[in-house]
C-alpha cells in the first residue's frame, strides 16, 4: 500500500514524499482511515512504528478544512509525559503540515511560561502539551479549549506510570464532551483499559504487535559482569566494537552523572540526560548526540523515552529496569523502521530479580556472553525458562507477639502497644516477670531488650 491509496489530500501527500516516504507502516496504515473519519481510536503499537504519523497525518487534514482557532484556543490538544516526546511530536507536526495554513505550538514545563502564552494569544489549531505546563497555562487563562475538536492521548502506560493521572483527569474535566478521542500506547494494560472506559466511546481498536514483544529487527543479549566492573567492561565494549553513538541507561539520575563522568575520564564523550537536567541543557545534549559530536548519552527511562533518532545502531542497559516493561521500550530506541539494532545489558548477581521477570515477559531466555577480563566472581543464577506468570502470595497475619514489631512499627487494628512495641488488647492477661510460655514476659532476657529496643524506635 501507498499513502495515495489512505485519501490523504495532496498537499499532505507532498509532504510526505518531501520526507522520502512512500509505504505506511502497518500502524499507519490501520490508524489513518478510522482517523480520518472521525470516529475513536485505541491503538497499541511497539515504540519505533510510526505511531505519531498515525494520528498526526489524519488531524491535520481533518482540521485543513475547519474554521480556525480563536484567540487562546485549541482545536487539537495532544498530551504526551514528557518533554522530549512533545517536541518530537511538535516536530512532525510542523514537518507534515508545512503545506497547510495551520497554527501548532508546543507546551511543556522546565522553560519560561511567558513565551508560550505569547505563542497562544492568536489560537493555535494543534497543541501538544505535557499535563502540568498545560494546567498552568489554563490556570492563567492562556489556554480555553470550547473549540476543541480532538484529543490524543499519546504514550499513555507512561503518563500513568509517571503518575499523571489526576492531572490527565483534571484535563478532561476541561474538555467539551462532543470531541474525537484518540489514545496511542506502547501497550494496553488493565489500568489504560480502565482509563480508556472514561474517555473513548465504541473505539476502533487496532494492534499491530503482540503486547510487550521485542522488535524483531533487535539483536538483544546480556553480558553477566559484576557491578564495580560494569563502567570498564562499557568502556571495553565501546572501544572494542568501535560504537560511535550508543544510548546508555541508567537507573538513576544520581548514577546517569556518575557513569558519564566515568566515561569522560576514559576519553568517551559523554552526556547526561535526565529529570534533574534543565531543559536547555537535555535540548543541547540530544541535538549534539544526534548530530554526532557526542558518542554516548546516558539517560534515566522517562528522559529517553521522547528520543527519536534514525538508524540508532546501539543500546546498552547499564542497569536493568526494575518495571520489566521498560526494556521492551528501551531496546525499541533502536531498530526503528526496520533497520537493525543491537542492544545489550550489563548484568550483575543482583539484578536477577529484574531478568527473570524480563525474560518471562517477553518469553525468552536472553543469550548471555561473558567477556574475557570480566568474568563475574558473583556468578548470575541461570534463567529457568518458566515463563509462566504468578500472583504474589497474600502476606500472613503477624503473630500475636509479633504485632507491632514490622518494618513500619505499625500495630493491629484496635489493638495498642505497650512501651516495648508490643501489642496488646483489653482481654489478654498480664505476664509476670519470668511466668508463663512467652519469653517475652521476662524483661532481663536479651530477646525483650532487642525487643523493647526495636519497639521504642519504632514508637519514636
Amino acid at each position: 500500500m501507498n499513502f495515495s491509496d489512505l485519501n490523504l489530500s495532496p498537499t499532505l501527500l507532498q509532504a510526505i514524499d518531501e520526507q522520502g516516504y512512500s509505504s505506511p507502516s502497518p500502524i499507519q496504515e490501520k490508524a489513518i482511515p478510522p482517523v480520518l473519519a472521525g470516529k475513536d481510536v485505541m491503538a497499541a503499537a511497539q515504540t519505533g512504528t510510526g505511531k505519531t504519523a498515525g494520528f498526526t497525518l489524519p488531524i491535520l487534514q481533518n482540521l485543513s478544512t475547519g474554521p480556525r482557532a480563536k484567540p487562546n484556543q485549541a482545536r487539537a490538544l495532544i498530551i504526551t509525559p514528557t518533554r522530549e516526546l512533545a517536541a518530537q511530536i511538535g516536530e512532525s507536526v510542523s514537518t507534515y503540515g508545512r503545506h497547510l495554513p495551520l497554527r501548532s505550538t508546543v507546551v511543556f514545563g522546565g522553560v519560561k511560561i511567558n513565551p508560550q502564552m505569547m505563542r497562544l494569544r492568536k489560537g493555535v489549531d494543534i497543541l501538544v502539551a505535557t499535563p502540568g505546563r498545560l494546567l498552568d497555562l489554563h490556570n492563567q487563562n492562556a489556554v480555553h479549549f470550547d473549540q476543541l475538536e480532538v484529543l490524543v492521548l499519546d504514550e499513555a502506560d507512561r503518563m500513568l506510570d509517571m503518575g499523571f493521572i489526576h492531572d490527565i483527569r483534571k484535563i478532561l474535566a476541561l474538555l467539551p464532551k462532543q470531541r474525537q478521542n484518540l489514545m496511542f500506547s506502547a501497550t494496553f494494560s488493565d489500568d489504560i483499559r480502565k482509563l480508556a472506559r472514561t474517555i473513548v466511546h465504541d473505539p476502533v481498536e487496532i494492534s499491530v504487535s503482540p503486547q510487550n514483544t521485542t522488535v524483531e529487527t533487535v539483536k538483544h543479549w546480556i553480558c553477566p559482569v559484576d557491578k564495580k566492573q560494569k563502567p570498564a567492561l562499557l568502556c571495553k565494549l565501546i572501544k572494542d566494537n568501535d560504537w560511535q553513538q550508543v544510548l546508555v541507561f541508567s537507573r538513576t539520575k544520581h548514577g546517569a552523572n556518575r557513569l558519564t563522568r566515568q566515561l569522560e575520564d576514559r576519553g568517551i564523550k559523554a552526556a547526561a540526560i535526565h529529570g534533574n537536567k534543565s531543559q536547555a541543557a537535555r535540548t543541547r545534549a540530544l541535538s549534539n548526540f544526534k548530530q554526532g559530536d557526542l558518542r554516548v548519552l546516558v539517560a534515566t527511562d522517562i528522559a529517553a523515552r521522547g528520543i527519536d533518532i534514525n538508524q540508532l545502531p546501539q543500546v546498552v542497559n547499564f542497569d536493568l529496569p526494575n518495571v520489566p516493561e521498560d526494556y521492551v521500550h528501551r531496546i525499541g530506541r533502536t531498530g526503528r523502521a526496520g533497520k537493525d539494532g543491537q542492544a545489550v545489558s550489563l548484568v550483575s548477581a543482583d539484578e536477577i530479580k529484574q531478568l527473570t521477570d524480563i525474560e518471562r515477559l517477553i518469553k525468552t531466555v536472553l543469550e548471555r556472553k561473558v567477556i574475557g577480563g570480566f568474568e563475574p566472581v558473583h556468578d548470575l543464577p541461570a534463567s529457568s525458562g518458566d515463563f509462566r506468570s504468578f500472583k504474589a502470595k497474600k502476606p500472613k497475619k503477624p503473630n500475636h507477639h509479633q504485632a507491632g514489631e514490622g518494618r513500619h512499627g505499625g500495630n493491629q487494628p484496635g489493638k495498642s502497644a505497650n512501651r516495648h512495641g508490643q501489642a496488646k488488647n483489653g482481654n489478654s492477661r498480664r505476664k509476670k516477670p519470668g511466668g508463663g510460655d512467652n519469653q517475652s514476659g521476662n524483661k532481663s532476657s536479651p530477646w525483650a531488650k532487642a525487643s523493647a529496643n526495636r519497639g521504642s524506635k519504632a514508637q519514636g
